[in-house]
């Protein structure tokens, strides 16, 4: 069973950045497509981004597409979601997830997620 540790959020100002981190262990990690969903106070959780497991192929919500880049470290199983020009609607706890099949983590259909790391933008 793979298991997903994140790490790298914050409170910032509007305009400024981070990067999340989302590290994969256990069972077949590297073969895994990982995947950044949020989910703002009130609203359902929504795909962010999404890296293949070469790190290959990516997919972007439309609303980040411009300013947040994900990246994977194939030796360390670790996919980075930097974010730049942060915006106040960024504001939501950002979670990671994995899964074998490309379009069930981009559909948010994964059983494997990780616990959550809350970014709050400020304006």
């Amino acid at each position: 069973q793979v298991q997903l540790i994140e790490s790298g959020g914050g409170f910032v100002e509007a305009g400024e950045s981070l990067r999340l981190s989302c590290t994969a262990s256990g069972g077949a990690a590297a073969h895994y497509t990982l995947g950044w969903f949020r989910q703002a106070p009130g609203k359902e959780r929504e795909f962010v981004a999404a890296i293949y497991k070469d790190g290959g192929r990516t997919q972007y919500a439309a609303a980040v597409k411009e300013r947040f880049t994900i990246s994977r470290d194939s030796a360390t199983n670790t996919a980075f979601l930097q974010m730049n020009g942060l915006k106040p609607e960024d504001t939501a706890v950002y979670y990671c997830s994995a899964g074998i099949v490309w379009g069930t983590v981009v559909q948010g259909k994964s059983n494997t997620w990780g616990q959550g790391t809350q970014v709050t933008v400020s304006s």
